[in-house]
């Protein structure tokens, strides 16, 4: 694979244009004009831009009018600058039950779970993935009508080699993708209980309902996105490692999930454990609410009869963690500095194309939303794309490019895996992260960086840190199209009340979003496109 890779980084550049064209009106690009709309976009009034309030609508509708002004064409919903999709959120229902011949009660039933009953025998299936690109299947055997119990998390995860992203969570780890998997494969319903061998600290099951659904509702409500719990008709539930070693004892299987745990630690998958002469029968009960929310979206049309169809999409999101009590969460750096910056890099455009100079692929200007309650914008777009995924050429996303990188000693888990650094050391630099999944995507970077001077570090790829599926790079890195994630860093003003426009590197924030608006050009008008390839 590393071979392959160098080979189509050689063929790339050789395809590309031997003369880099210098992007028009790169200049346009100001500091002061990003100084002057991050004011506005991450003020108190405000309100921080939390998904399903005013000010979030309101922060669309301002992106929406900013890109309407700048002459983009509205590709949206009905001709406009919105891409509608559904949220939904849950609510613990009554009359959920587990039984096996005696209640249980250290269970719960997971947000995403289908209102159903199930009924039937037992089958353990390791990990519970199916993941044949991988050469993976946890399914190796017939499970039809059987209740199967997955293991949270996936094999080799503390190894950088793992198929599974290397010590990056793969997508496939993730439960509503495993409950879809035992769905396809037939089963009846799946329970989720600890991997107790790689996480032996992990609790032990919650003490009851109660433990998992709280009685209040939080101040950043849990969503999930419609159009996967749309596909959900079985019941899904977490059950504590007690309730499998008492089914596993119930059934005479000889062995503890603490052994089975260890056994499911393989490189190719596992054949499933059946738990013969154990029936169980689970009803989940789960309320849904609908939330409608919506992207911002623009589009530069592509000038090349044969290449307009294809599309390079320059993305941030607009959406951040609203107010906490007295304090609100402006999000200037996050993600205020890169929703700003794509509207610096589509105003270059439009004035370029009023010039006559327009690119000969589409370039796609997109603001998602939800991106702090688990990139849903993104993974929206990614179910109904505006054009299909492989007439996409790459993804340039900007979010946090304001700040100088500073970790903490004793920061806390939210600087896991992160060398301690200070500001000053990262003055001029810039993460770019995804770029081991197409280095000639990173090429172009480079390229593009030249007449910039900016430094770059190329360092989280495969880090504990996980910032790899942090961003909204990553649904379309999970869905096969080459995408970056243009990035300055954590800093110990994350996530709080100090993450204000007061606060942000101007001068540095104009040269990346110079540079990200230098490889956007050099993409749409490249005569090949990059490749995924490690």
């Amino acid at each position: 694979m590393k071979r392959l890779g160098v080979v189509a980084a050689a063929i790339f550049a050789v395809a590309a244009t031997s003369a880099q064209q210098r992007a028009p009106e790169i200049e346009s690009i100001r500091q002061v004009d990003m100084r002057a709309d991050l004011a506005f976009l991450a003020s108190d009034r405000m309100a921080g831009r939390l998904t399903d309030t005013p000010q979030n609508a309101l922060a669309a509708d301002w992106i929406a009018s900013r890109f309407e002004r700048l002459g983009l064409a509205p590709v949206g919903d009905g001709k406009s600058y919105f891409q509608g999709y559904r949220l939904v959120t849950a609510t613990l229902g009554a009359g959920n039950s587990l039984s096996a011949g005696v209640m249980a009660t250290d269970w719960y039933p997971t947000r995403f779970s289908a209102s159903a009953t199930a009924k039937g025998e037992l089958a353990f299936v390791g990990y519970g993935i199916s993941s044949p690109e991988r050469g993976y299947d946890d399914y190796g055997g017939d499970v039809n009508g059987k209740i199967v119990i997955a293991l949270d998390h996936e094999p080799g995860e503390a190894d950088p080699n793992s198929p599974f992203d290397g010590v990056v969570t793969a997508q496939a780890a993730n439960q509503l993708m495993k409950t879809l998997a035992a769905q396809a494969k037939g089963a009846a319903a799946i329970l989720f209980v600890s991997d107790i061998h790689n996480h032996p600290l992990a609790p032990g099951g919650p003490a009851g309902v109660r433990g998992f659904w709280g009685t209040q509702q939080p101040r950043l409500p849990s969503y999930l996105l419609g159009d996967w719990v749309d596909r959900i008709t079985i019941p899904a539930a977490q059950v504590s490692p007690a309730v499998v070693d008492s089914l596993l004892s119930a059934a005479k299987a000889g062995r503890t999930l603490a052994d089975l745990a260890k056994a499911s630690e393989s490189a190719s998958g596992s054949r499933p454990v059946l738990l013969d002469g154990v029936r169980l029968e689970i009803t989940t009960a789960v309320e849904r609410t609908i939330i409608p929310d919506r992207n911002v979206v623009g589009l530069i049309e592509g000038a090349d009869s044969k290449l307009r169809d294809e599309l390079v999409i320059v993305c941030a999101h607009y959406d951040h963690d609203g107010v906490n009590g007295e304090n609100v969460l402006n999000g200037a750096d996050d993600d205020g500095s890169g929703t700003i910056g794509v509207i610096e890099i589509a105003e270059a455009y439009a004035l370029a194309a009023q010039k006559g100079q327009q690119p000969k692929r589409s370039v796609l200007f997109a603001t998602w939303n939800s991106e702090e309650r688990g990139l849903l914008g993104a993974w929206a777009y990614t179910e109904k794309p505006l054009r299909p995924l492989e007439k996409t050429v790459a993804v340039l996303n900007m979010d946090m490019i304001g700040r100088n990188e500073e970790v903490p000693e004793n920061g806390g888990g939210r600087f896991r895996g992160l060398d301690v650094q200070t500001a000053e050391s990262n003055a001029n630099a810039v993460n770019i992260i995804g770029t081991t999944r197409s280095p000639t995507l990173k090429d172009v970077i480079e390229r593009a960086n030249g007449a910039i001077g900016l430094t770059l570090r190329l360092r989280y790829d495969n880090n504990v840190s996980q910032l790899m599926r942090r961003s909204d790079h990553w649904p379309f890195l999970n869905r096969g199209v080459p995408a970056v994630w243009v990035h300055t860093g954590l800093h110990p003003d994350y996530h709080t009340a100090n993450d204000d426009a007061d606060r942000i590197n101007y001068p540095k924030m104009e040269k990346i979003a110079r540079m990200v608006y230098q490889a956007s050009w050099d993409l749409a008008n490249g005569n090949a496109r990059p490749a995924l390839g490690r």
